[in-house]
């Protein structure tokens, strides 16, 4: 009976083991960084602006409070680079030995000077009855220039389009990538086709800010990421005109310090441990881009990328999903660290949103990483999203402290190399 009995009280006390062991994981420490995260003197983090200059510090700071070391071959915690931001200039287009007028066709391209002359193109056509947004996406997957013929009956969505491609679009590196030309026209037959363009370009500097744990095995990392770049100043809204951009991302880049200075306080980890903050997320994914060209793939075992956790989800209190839960059995993995305690995670309830691919995980994903992003927020219902309300006051931090507690938890096993996620399907990614 004494033996059944201290069996009994073993398994019991395991949850709140689990509990315990996140202990210094603090809602007072929670609270503090993304007070400071998301306060109006950051002025919305965006990209190019003083406030992510003044973000990259604080962050900076604190890793080196906390006693990261920068990543090899580094000398601090910033992760500079630049890129260019692409200024529409002259184009002219031919279409049939027709001029075309400026308003009838735009252009994506990563070219300063560009030139197409063709006598016989083969064009993707959008028809009359055809949908934009999927022509849109299979001109993209051809790999190769494309020249879009829409019909006019599309005016209206390809007018919008147009708005958007005119701006001055951000690039990696000059001369890179396919470049697509929309035009607007009734014809079902292209004879020849001809572009000049010429575009202005301006050196842009942007910094990632990344330190590390040394593990026992050095070629063998487990990266926890966020954004930390936001949206930046709106049109004012009852006088407030700052997005602060509290859970979009101050909370999953807060849930990154956090863990940081949780995997500190442990033993040596077993796998090398990288925590990073990207920027550059909200404009193209440009810093995750940066970052994943600094490490071979192959190397990385599991990307806990994190995202809007500052808000319960509709699992309940206490409880996340993972976007891409089929694509790898990271997830699951998960699933099995936290069972038994008063956190779960659960696959991505909004497939309709394409979530897996509008986060920096989807960069690492691409090269066949088990790169998933962990988010609670009940996307198809909030209204503060990338608005100037979304701050620190609609944020529930008791829940967001579980949160951080339960992937601390989640990734223990990977951590101390004793779990190692299946690799995702680079041919199943877009």
């Amino acid at each position: 009976m004494i033996l059944k009995n201290a069996f009994a009280l073993c398994l019991a006390l395991l949850p709140l083991t689990a509990v315990f062991a996140q202990k210094g994981i603090q809602q007072k420490d929670v609270t503090r960084l993304i007070r400071t995260l998301a306060a109006d003197d950051m002025m919305g983090r965006q990209t190019f602006t003083p406030g992510i200059e003044k973000a990259a510090e604080f962050i900076s700071n604190e890793f080196k409070a906390i006693g990261l070391k920068p990543l090899t071959g580094d000398t601090d915690f910033r992760q500079d680079f630049k890129m260019y931001a692409l200024k529409p200039g002259k184009a002219d287009v031919t279409l049939n030995k027709q001029s075309l007028n400026p308003e009838d066709f735009f252009y994506s391209t990563g070219h300063r000077k560009f030139e197409w002359e063709e006598k016989a193109p083969k064009p993707v056509f959008i028809g009359e009855n055809d949908d934009f947004r999927q022509g849109l996406t299979t001109a993209r997957r051809l790999g190769k220039d494309v020249l879009v013929v829409v019909h006019p009956k599309h005016q209206e969505i390809f007018k919008r389009y147009a708005g958007s491609f005119r701006q001055a679009r951000p690039v990696m590196e000059l001369g890179k990538g396919n470049t697509l030309i929309f035009v607007l026209s009734p014809l079902t037959e292209v004879t020849s086709f001809n572009i000049e363009i010429k575009n202005d370009a301006e050196e842009m500097p942007l910094a990632n800010v990344a330190g590390m744990i040394p593990g026992k095995r050095a070629n063998e990392f487990v990266v926890f990421s966020a954004h930390y770049d936001h949206i930046g100043v709106m049109q004012p809204v009852a006088g407030d005109s700052i997005a602060n951009g509290a859970d979009d991302d101050a909370s999953g880049t807060t849930a990154v310090i956090t863990l940081a200075r949780h995997f500190k306080k442990q033993p040596k980890p077993e796998r090398t441990l990288i925590f990073v903050a990207f920027t550059a997320e909200e404009i193209g994914g440009f810093g995750s881009q940066y970052f994943s060209q600094q490490l071979n793939p192959d190397e990385i075992v599991a990307m806990f990328n994190i995202e809007m956790i500052g808000k319960g989800s509709k699992f309940g209190p206490n409880s996340a999903y993972i976007t891409g839960f089929e694509k790898s059995d990271f997830g699951t993995l998960l699933q099995q660290a936290v069972k038994g305690t008063a956190y779960n995670f659960h696959p991505d309830p909004y497939p309709s949103q394409n979530l897996f691919y509008r986060s920096d995980n989807a960069t690492l994903a691409r090269l066949g990483v088990p790169a998933h992003t962990i988010s609670s927020v009940q996307i198809d219902q909030d209204k503060l999203y990338h608005s100037v309300n979304d701050e620190v006051e609609s944020l529930d931090m008791a829940h967001m402290t579980n949160m951080v507690k339960a992937i601390a938890l989640g990734a223990k096993d990977f951590v101390q190399g004793k779990k190692t996620p299946k690799r995702v399907d680079k041919t199943q990614v877009q």
